[in-house]
């Protein structure tokens, strides 16, 4: 092997250790990203989780009362049904 071949071999060994090194380190920044991401959503789905809990008991009583207000507008308008009607000649009076 001449001098020649021999600096080129050792420059492209050189060139191949650095875009290893590059390659290594893209990798490690990648795997980095990914487990940052799984933290990340992982925080955030905690955090709503944790908010839909607190928030649950205060949904619950609200939907109840909403239940309980439905039912007594609707017994409400079963009252105004069961009234007997009035005689046409008391309308008439009421009517003048």
């Amino acid at each position: 092997m001449n001098p020649e071949e021999r600096k080129t071999l050792y420059e492209t060994a050189e060139l191949v250790q650095e875009n290893n090194n590059i390659l290594r380190g893209m990798r490690r920044s990648a795997r980095f990203a990914v487990i940052w991401k799984i933290f990340y959503w992982a925080l955030i789905l905690g955090f709503a989780y944790q908010g839909y809990v607190m928030v649950q008991p205060y949904l619950n009583a609200m939907i109840q009362t909403y239940t309980e207000m439905q039912k007594n507008l609707q017994s409400i308008k079963d009252v105004g049904s069961k009234i007997p009607t009035l005689p046409s000649s008391i309308t008439n009076i009421l009517k003048k």
